[in-house]
């Protein structure tokens, strides 16, 4: 479904990603993981198209379903953004249009997309606001996004981009700013679109141990390079590189936490 040939993006002079490859397949879960600056988001914003071209340098080959997304021009890229491709940012707070009520914002890729008229485009809004787990969609479906707290506009970021039921979904750091509890709820929630739907999951985090928990395979980044690849417990129970070494020894256990 994705595949990821030499890929490299340059903030000018910059270099942030050094022509790393990669491929997922349709329906799975796949982590990319690695610490801050290591050029995660800015590959996952690539994929998704979201990068201005204006400003940045990017060579290679993204091809999703056999489509070279670079080569994409700005209309072809809207209508993929939303419908094949959607994508759940790290903090709602600012990716949601505070002065836009919940339901129009959930609504908003059937508008986009979709011929559906106005009541249907509403009707699944409340459907699948239900499906994420908010109580009272209908009532959600009135409030701001202020209103709501931050597990729930989570929730509420998820709902509209698998509302068209695309083929990749693309997490990054869904649960950062997120308590321990409803950051449970959130990775439950995402493995079951997955599993229930068939969508794929890119899965972007510093976590090993979220990764762990949500994904069947894991490429491992550090300084804009794939350092690693392969199955989640593979790489767990027996790493080959040092930096993924060092990643997987510095998960905090009850152990160390009480030395």
């Amino acid at each position: 479904m994705l595949e990821i040939r030499n890929l490299k993006i340059a903030f000018g002079s910059q270099e942030a990603v050094h022509g790393i490859s990669l491929s997922m397949s349709a329906g799975e879960r796949l982590g990319l993981v690695g610490e801050s600056g290591s050029g995660k988001t800015v590959t996952a914003l690539t994929v998704a198209g979201l990068l201005d071209r204006r400003r940045v340098s990017v060579s290679g080959e993204v091809l999703f379903k056999g489509r070279d997304i670079l080569q994409c021009s700005d209309s072809e890229l809207q209508a993929i953004r939303g419908r094949d491709i959607s994508m759940v940012f790290q903090e709602p707070m600012t990716s949601l249009d505070p002065l836009m009520r919940v339901g129009r914002q959930v609504e908003e890729p059937l508008r986009l997309h979709t011929d559906l008229s106005r009541a249907r485009c509403h009707e699944l809004a409340v459907e699948v606001l239900g499906k994420v787990g908010l109580p009272e969609p209908e009532e959600c479906c009135k409030k701001y996004p202020h209103q709501l707290s931050g597990g729930q506009r989570q929730r509420v970021m998820i709902a509209s981009a698998f509302i068209t039921d695309p083929a990749l979904l693309i997490a990054d750091e869904p649960t950062t700013a997120l308590d321990v509890t409803v950051q449970s709820q959130i990775l439950e929630l995402l493995c079951r679109i997955n599993q229930k739907r068939g969508i794929g999951l890119l899965f972007i985090s510093h976590d090993l141990n979220v990764v762990r928990r949500v994904c069947t395979r894991v490429a491992v980044m550090r300084r804009g390079e794939i350092v690693e690849t392969g199955a989640v417990e593979e790489i767990f129970n027996n790493p080959q590189h040092e930096y993924t070494k060092r990643l997987i020894a510095a998960i905090p256990t009850r152990d160390r936490r009480r030395r």
